[in-house]
């Protein structure tokens, strides 16, 4: 085999392997990561905040309504792509931790991909009051404006 012939294997088979690496499978996890015996270890009526705090750890985001603090959520999502294809969610948990109003756990529940929304944006645009211009016409549109509206000395309580 010749030199070149050794450089061409070379660089097809350098340039086969780069094409091929693009299309490897990604594993991604994102949030928390929750230990089922942990996770069993909370028991509704002995716990308290804190107590599921050192166990568990914070939560990845707390309730807003119903009272403040009293719904902890810990959420935990595994994606999967090829590529540069968009992340596709193959895993999710959602542990709900629900406190009364001395800090005691009420109840603990946990959901899983199937409560997953998939929102795809419209295209669609918002209607708004007002005149609709055109590009030129808003960049371009108050020229001349600036001054033209009365004469000099001229106000709209004494007009001559």
């Amino acid at each position: 085999m010749t030199f070149l012939n050794r450089t061409g294997v070379l660089i097809g088979a350098v340039a086969a392997a780069t094409l091929l690496g693009g299309c490897t499978r990604i594993v991604g996890q994102q949030g928390h990561i929750l230990d089922d015996t942990l996770v069993a270890a909370i028991q509704p009526g002995v716990d308290n905040r804190d107590s599921v705090a050192g166990t568990i750890g914070r939560p990845s985001f707390t309730g807003q309504f119903n009272g403040a603090d009293r719904d902890w959520y810990y959420v935990t999502r595994r994606t999967r792509q090829f590529g540069f294809q968009t992340p596709q969610p193959t895993q999710q948990t959602v542990l709900h931790v629900r406190f009364d109003e001395s800090g005691t756990v009420q109840r603990v529940d946990r959901t899983g991909l199937e409560l997953a929304a998939n929102i795809s944006p419209t295209r669609q645009a918002t209607p708004t009051l007002g005149r609709h211009r055109s590009l030129f016409e808003e960049l371009f549109g108050n020229i001349g404006a600036v001054g033209s509206t009365g004469q000099r000395g001229q106000t709209s309580d004494n007009p001559q």
